[in-house]
Protein backbone atom coordinates (compact mmCIF):
# COMPACT_ATOMS: atom_id res chain seq x y z
CA UNK A 1 0.00 0.00 0.00
CA UNK A 2 2.91 2.27 0.61
CA UNK A 3 4.56 1.26 -2.23
CA UNK A 4 1.34 2.43 -4.49
CA UNK A 5 1.25 5.70 -2.39
CA UNK A 6 4.13 6.71 -3.51
CA UNK A 7 3.44 6.12 -6.78
CA UNK A 8 0.76 8.09 -6.86
CA UNK A 9 2.27 10.91 -5.33
CA UNK A 10 5.28 11.19 -7.85
CA UNK A 11 2.57 11.08 -10.74
CA UNK A 12 0.46 13.97 -9.25
CA UNK A 13 3.82 15.25 -8.63
CA UNK A 14 4.82 15.10 -12.31
CA UNK A 15 1.06 16.47 -13.74
CA UNK A 16 1.57 19.67 -11.02
CA UNK A 17 5.11 20.00 -12.59
CA UNK A 18 4.59 19.53 -16.37
CA UNK A 19 1.40 22.23 -16.19
CA UNK A 20 3.70 24.52 -14.66
CA UNK A 21 7.23 23.88 -16.86
CA UNK A 22 7.16 25.12 -20.43
CA UNK A 23 10.14 22.78 -20.69
CA UNK A 24 8.07 19.29 -20.17
CA UNK A 25 6.99 19.24 -24.21
CA UNK A 26 10.45 18.81 -24.92
CA UNK A 27 11.02 15.55 -23.14
CA UNK A 28 12.63 12.64 -24.48
CA UNK A 29 9.82 10.85 -26.34
CA UNK A 30 8.03 13.36 -26.64
CA UNK A 31 7.14 15.60 -29.78
CA UNK A 32 6.00 19.10 -30.17
CA UNK A 33 2.74 18.78 -32.39
CA UNK A 34 -0.70 19.76 -32.86
CA UNK A 35 -2.63 20.71 -31.04
CA UNK A 36 -0.78 23.90 -31.04
CA UNK A 37 -1.15 27.09 -28.99
CA UNK A 38 -2.52 30.38 -29.69
CA UNK A 39 -1.19 32.22 -33.07
CA UNK A 40 0.91 28.58 -33.62
CA UNK A 41 2.49 28.90 -30.67
CA UNK A 42 3.83 25.56 -28.39
CA UNK A 43 1.26 23.09 -28.18
CA UNK A 44 -0.78 22.90 -25.15
CA UNK A 45 -0.71 19.58 -24.49
CA UNK A 46 2.06 16.85 -23.66
CA UNK A 47 2.26 13.77 -26.75
CA UNK A 48 3.98 10.71 -26.69
CA UNK A 49 6.18 9.69 -29.60
CA UNK A 50 2.87 7.68 -31.62
CA UNK A 51 1.78 11.82 -31.44
CA UNK A 52 -0.98 11.29 -28.75
CA UNK A 53 -1.84 13.40 -25.73
CA UNK A 54 -0.51 11.73 -22.79
CA UNK A 55 -2.83 11.13 -20.20
CA UNK A 56 -2.98 10.77 -16.57
CA UNK A 57 -4.05 7.23 -14.73
CA UNK A 58 -7.21 8.83 -13.86
CA UNK A 59 -7.68 9.51 -17.55
CA UNK A 60 -6.60 13.72 -17.08
CA UNK A 61 -5.00 15.46 -20.07
CA UNK A 62 -1.69 16.59 -19.13
CA UNK A 63 -1.06 20.05 -20.06
CA UNK A 64 2.07 22.09 -21.02
CA UNK A 65 3.00 25.56 -19.59
CA UNK A 66 1.48 26.81 -22.92
CA UNK A 67 -1.92 25.33 -22.02
CA UNK A 68 -4.67 28.42 -22.60
CA UNK A 69 -9.06 27.49 -22.65
CA UNK A 70 -8.12 29.07 -26.00
CA UNK A 71 -5.99 26.30 -27.01
CA UNK A 72 -8.24 23.44 -25.31
CA UNK A 73 -9.57 20.47 -27.39
CA UNK A 74 -12.83 18.39 -26.55
CA UNK A 75 -10.82 14.83 -25.57
CA UNK A 76 -9.29 17.45 -22.90
CA UNK A 77 -11.35 19.97 -21.92
CA UNK A 78 -14.95 19.33 -23.18
CA UNK A 79 -16.13 21.36 -20.18
CA UNK A 80 -14.42 24.59 -21.13
CA UNK A 81 -15.27 24.40 -25.14
CA UNK A 82 -18.15 25.87 -26.76
CA UNK A 83 -21.20 23.73 -26.71
CA UNK A 84 -21.65 23.32 -30.54
CA UNK A 85 -17.59 23.15 -31.10
CA UNK A 86 -18.01 19.15 -29.15
CA UNK A 87 -21.57 18.38 -30.95
CA UNK A 88 -20.92 15.80 -33.50
CA UNK A 89 -23.46 16.13 -36.05
CA UNK A 90 -26.38 13.55 -35.96
CA UNK A 91 -26.54 11.72 -39.10
CA UNK A 92 -29.67 12.88 -41.44
CA UNK A 93 -32.42 10.69 -40.95
CA UNK A 94 -33.53 8.81 -43.61
CA UNK A 95 -37.24 8.37 -44.52
CA UNK A 96 -38.49 5.00 -43.80
CA UNK A 97 -38.83 2.70 -46.62
CA UNK A 98 -42.50 2.23 -48.13
CA UNK A 99 -44.53 -0.60 -46.78
CA UNK A 100 -44.44 -3.37 -49.71
CA UNK A 101 -47.76 -3.27 -51.50
CA UNK A 102 -49.94 -6.86 -50.69
CA UNK A 103 -49.56 -9.58 -52.93
CA UNK A 104 -52.57 -10.57 -53.90
CA UNK A 105 -52.56 -14.30 -53.11
CA UNK A 106 -52.39 -16.59 -56.46
CA UNK A 107 -55.77 -18.33 -57.05
CA UNK A 108 -55.91 -21.87 -56.14
CA UNK A 109 -55.30 -24.39 -59.28
CA UNK A 110 -57.59 -26.79 -59.64
CA UNK A 111 -56.95 -30.00 -58.40
CA UNK A 112 -57.19 -32.95 -60.87
CA UNK A 113 -57.43 -36.99 -60.55
CA UNK A 114 -56.87 -39.52 -63.02
CA UNK A 115 -59.68 -41.36 -63.15
CA UNK A 116 -60.25 -44.83 -64.68
CA UNK A 117 -63.57 -46.47 -65.16
CA UNK A 118 -63.80 -50.00 -66.22
CA UNK A 119 -66.47 -52.74 -67.26
CA UNK A 120 -67.16 -55.89 -68.80
CA UNK A 121 -69.57 -56.13 -71.45
CA UNK A 122 -70.88 -59.64 -71.83
CA UNK A 123 -71.87 -61.48 -74.92
CA UNK A 124 -73.84 -64.42 -76.37
CA UNK A 125 -71.80 -67.72 -77.52
CA UNK A 126 -70.88 -66.07 -81.34
CA UNK A 127 -72.51 -62.76 -80.84
CA UNK A 128 -71.37 -59.30 -81.05
CA UNK A 129 -74.90 -57.70 -80.36
CA UNK A 130 -74.88 -56.10 -76.79
CA UNK A 131 -77.54 -58.28 -74.30
CA UNK A 132 -79.43 -55.73 -72.14
CA UNK A 133 -77.83 -56.38 -68.85
CA UNK A 134 -74.43 -55.18 -71.53
CA UNK A 135 -76.34 -51.94 -72.19
CA UNK A 136 -77.35 -51.40 -68.54
CA UNK A 137 -73.87 -51.37 -67.86
CA UNK A 138 -72.58 -48.90 -70.24
CA UNK A 139 -75.49 -46.50 -69.20
CA UNK A 140 -73.93 -46.66 -65.61
CA UNK A 141 -70.62 -45.75 -67.42
CA UNK A 142 -72.15 -42.70 -69.11
CA UNK A 143 -73.58 -41.34 -66.61
CA UNK A 144 -69.76 -41.40 -64.76
CA UNK A 145 -68.33 -40.05 -67.82
CA UNK A 146 -70.39 -36.91 -67.15
CA UNK A 147 -68.37 -36.04 -64.29
CA UNK A 148 -65.20 -35.82 -65.60
CA UNK A 149 -63.24 -34.34 -68.58
CA UNK A 150 -62.98 -37.25 -70.71
CA UNK A 151 -59.70 -38.16 -72.40
CA UNK A 152 -60.27 -41.32 -73.98
CA UNK A 153 -62.22 -44.59 -73.92
CA UNK A 154 -60.86 -47.86 -74.50
CA UNK A 155 -63.02 -50.92 -75.95
CA UNK A 156 -60.39 -54.02 -76.52
CA UNK A 157 -62.97 -57.36 -77.61
CA UNK A 158 -62.46 -60.43 -76.53
CA UNK A 159 -63.45 -63.96 -77.67
CA UNK A 160 -63.83 -67.63 -76.17
CA UNK A 161 -60.87 -70.02 -78.17
CA UNK A 162 -63.77 -71.96 -79.45
CA UNK A 163 -63.41 -71.86 -83.23
CA UNK A 164 -60.11 -70.61 -85.42
CA UNK A 165 -57.94 -68.14 -84.17
CA UNK A 166 -58.81 -66.02 -87.24
CA UNK A 167 -62.71 -65.82 -87.12
CA UNK A 168 -62.21 -65.16 -83.36
CA UNK A 169 -59.64 -62.70 -84.14
CA UNK A 170 -62.57 -61.35 -86.43
CA UNK A 171 -65.55 -61.57 -83.95
CA UNK A 172 -63.38 -59.67 -81.06
CA UNK A 173 -63.16 -56.93 -83.25
CA UNK A 174 -66.69 -56.44 -83.98
CA UNK A 175 -67.89 -57.00 -80.23
CA UNK A 176 -65.15 -53.99 -79.15
CA UNK A 177 -67.12 -52.16 -82.21
CA UNK A 178 -70.63 -52.77 -81.16
CA UNK A 179 -69.54 -51.19 -77.86
CA UNK A 180 -68.51 -48.14 -79.70
CA UNK A 181 -71.51 -47.66 -81.31
CA UNK A 182 -73.84 -48.01 -78.18
CA UNK A 183 -71.55 -44.65 -76.54
CA UNK A 184 -71.34 -42.36 -79.67
CA UNK A 185 -75.66 -43.26 -79.61
CA UNK A 186 -75.10 -41.87 -75.91
CA UNK A 187 -73.44 -38.53 -76.62
CA UNK A 188 -69.73 -39.74 -76.67
CA UNK A 189 -67.61 -38.16 -79.31
CA UNK A 190 -66.70 -41.12 -81.48
CA UNK A 191 -62.99 -39.98 -81.75
CA UNK A 192 -62.64 -40.01 -77.88
CA UNK A 193 -63.42 -43.83 -78.51
CA UNK A 194 -60.42 -46.30 -79.45
CA UNK A 195 -60.93 -50.20 -79.71
CA UNK A 196 -59.28 -53.35 -80.59
CA UNK A 197 -59.62 -56.87 -80.66
CA UNK A 198 -57.45 -59.01 -79.25
CA UNK A 199 -59.49 -62.40 -80.27
CA UNK A 200 -58.91 -65.51 -78.12
CA UNK A 201 -55.54 -64.65 -76.91
CA UNK A 202 -56.21 -63.00 -73.21
CA UNK A 203 -59.04 -65.65 -71.60
CA UNK A 204 -59.71 -65.06 -67.83
CA UNK A 205 -61.52 -68.22 -67.39
CA UNK A 206 -57.51 -69.90 -67.31
CA UNK A 207 -57.69 -73.35 -66.39
CA UNK A 208 -61.01 -73.40 -65.21
CA UNK A 209 -62.66 -75.12 -68.04
CA UNK A 210 -59.71 -77.26 -69.54
CA UNK A 211 -60.79 -80.91 -70.08
CA UNK A 212 -64.17 -80.36 -70.45
CA UNK A 213 -64.96 -82.47 -73.26
CA UNK A 214 -65.02 -81.96 -77.11
CA UNK A 215 -63.86 -78.03 -78.22
CA UNK A 216 -67.35 -77.07 -80.21
CA UNK A 217 -70.09 -75.54 -79.91
CA UNK A 218 -72.07 -78.36 -79.09
CA UNK A 219 -70.53 -78.61 -75.94
CA UNK A 220 -73.08 -76.86 -74.06
CA UNK A 221 -70.85 -77.28 -70.50
CA UNK A 222 -67.74 -76.06 -72.44
CA UNK A 223 -69.89 -72.79 -73.96
CA UNK A 224 -71.52 -72.05 -70.50
CA UNK A 225 -67.79 -72.16 -68.90
CA UNK A 226 -66.31 -69.92 -71.18
CA UNK A 227 -68.74 -66.99 -70.95
CA UNK A 228 -66.54 -64.92 -69.17
CA UNK A 229 -64.09 -65.10 -71.87
CA UNK A 230 -66.56 -63.75 -74.78
CA UNK A 231 -66.33 -59.89 -73.62
CA UNK A 232 -65.63 -56.09 -73.98
CA UNK A 233 -63.08 -54.68 -71.32
CA UNK A 234 -64.08 -51.23 -71.26
CA UNK A 235 -61.59 -48.50 -69.51
CA UNK A 236 -62.13 -44.55 -69.22
CA UNK A 237 -59.37 -42.00 -68.47
CA UNK A 238 -60.22 -37.97 -67.29
CA UNK A 239 -59.64 -36.10 -65.31
CA UNK A 240 -62.01 -34.74 -61.86
CA UNK A 241 -61.81 -31.54 -61.05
Amino acid sequence: MIKNASKLLMAAAAVAFLGTAPQAFAQPGMSANVPKGPLGGPQAYVIDSARQIVKTPFGLCVRTGYWTPAAGVCECDKDLMPAAACTVAAAPSRAPAPAPKPVAPAAPKPVTQKVTLSADVLFDFDKYALKPEGKARLDELVNQIKGIALEVIIGIGHTDRIGTEKYNQALSVRRAESVKAYLVSKGIQPNRIYTEGKGEKQPVTGDKCMKMGPESASNRKLVACLQPDRRVEIEVVGTRK
